[in-house]
């Protein structure tokens, strides 16, 4: 294979993700300066951010963490929100499946929201070798992931420094916004987004962030129902 054709590949993708930094920056800064507030020093938090690699998880188990949550609580809540990694990982598999199997662990590490994201889409609009799709997708994790990393350490080195009334906390909600409404494509997905967000509204309630474990898990079901009646529905089908 042409190495040009991997190099185009590469570019692409760290172009397409490089607007996300805008957001992913900020979003880093705060988790390091929250996390140092918490009582984490800087070489904890940057393992924190290293070893986890998600964002939202990564806050909602520092959140439980400070509420003296149990350990458990704490390790289901992250892994609840992180359960999308999963269905992301499934998604990307016939893709990326062929790759060698270190190749596939490396890149499993690298699946984040951004990365999902702009591989899926465009492994669907453009024809695409193996190689080139694996390009594309390290072409999309280099912008992203060390900025990621970089962002939590000056962050976490800055600490209380940093006036509350800088509104850093901005980057979250437009981060998965970003990321979500160009892929609620199907009535699928859309209803999937519907029930997780009322389901977590319905159930704020709950002590240590258990709503949005009952919200993720009536999402999934709620999507994947839709999506059989569908096919049900389809002439010809099951």
């Amino acid at each position: 294979m042409a190495a040009s054709s991997l190099r185009r590949a590469f570019l692409s993708g760290a172009r397409d993700a490089l607007p996300f930094t805008f957001v992913v920056s900020p979003f880093a800064l705060l988790f390091g300066v929250v996390a140092t507030e918490a009582g984490l020093d800087v070489v904890e938090t940057l393992a924190f951010s290293v070893a986890v690699l998600a964002g939202a998880s990564q806050f909602a188990a520092l959140q439980l963490m400070t509420e003296n949550a149990p350990t458990a609580i704490v390790l289901a809540s992250a892994l609840a929100v992180n359960l999308r990694m999963a269905m992301y990982s499934a998604a990307l598999t016939p893709h990326l499946g062929a790759a060698p199997l270190w190749h596939r662990a490396l890149a499993s590490y690298f699946i984040v929201d951004q990365t999902y994201a702009l591989g899926i889409i465009a492994y669907e609009r453009e024809h695409m070798t193996l190689g080139e799709k694996l390009a594309y997708f390290w072409g999309a994790v280099a912008p992203v992931c060390p900025v990621w990393y970089v962002m939590t350490l000056v962050g976490a080195l800055a600490g209380t420094a940093i006036p509350g009334s800088v509104p850093l906390d901005f980057a979250v909600p437009i981060t998965f916004l970003a990321l979500i409404a160009p892929m609620l494509r199907t009535l699928a997905h859309v209803v999937a987004a519907g029930v997780s967000v009322t389901l977590a509204l319905v159930f704020a309630f709950l002590p240590y962030n258990l709503g949005l474990m009952v919200a993720g898990l009536g999402a999934m079901i709620a999507g994947a129902q839709t999506e059989v009646r569908l096919r049900r529905s389809r002439p010809g089908g099951p």
